[in-house]
């Protein structure tokens, strides 16, 4: 299960936001695994890779639901500041909303 803050479940439902930076001790998702977010339902895992997060760009922040690097960065210092002290590595997890929750999606 991945869980969001409210204010993206919306984008996550439409479709918009694709991607979620986490911090991990070690890679906890793989491609393929099917997931599930409360208030958005199922997903489908694409992709899990280590990232360092002063190195993401503007492009990585976009389907992330934020508008530079800069702003996604200061939000994941934000929220996982002890775990980056404690030295947690970063992953950038790439989904979509499984087939099954697209046509509920497009329903609301």
């Amino acid at each position: 299960m991945l869980l969001f803050k409210k204010k993206f479940l919306p984008a996550i439902r439409a479709g918009e936001k694709t991607q979620t930076i986490r911090l991990w001790k070690w890679r906890m998702m793989r491609a393929g695994q099917r997931s599930y977010i409360p208030g958005a339902g199922y997903i489908r895992v694409d992709s899990v890779d280590e990232v360092a997060i002063d190195q993401l760009t503007d492009a990585d922040a976009v389907p992330d639901g934020f508008p530079t690097a800069a702003a996604l960065q200061a939000e994941l210092r934000d929220i996982y500041g002890e775990k980056l002290a404690a030295g947690y590595k970063a992953f950038r997890v790439r989904f979509h909303l499984a087939e099954d929750q697209q046509k509920t999606s497009e329903k609301r």
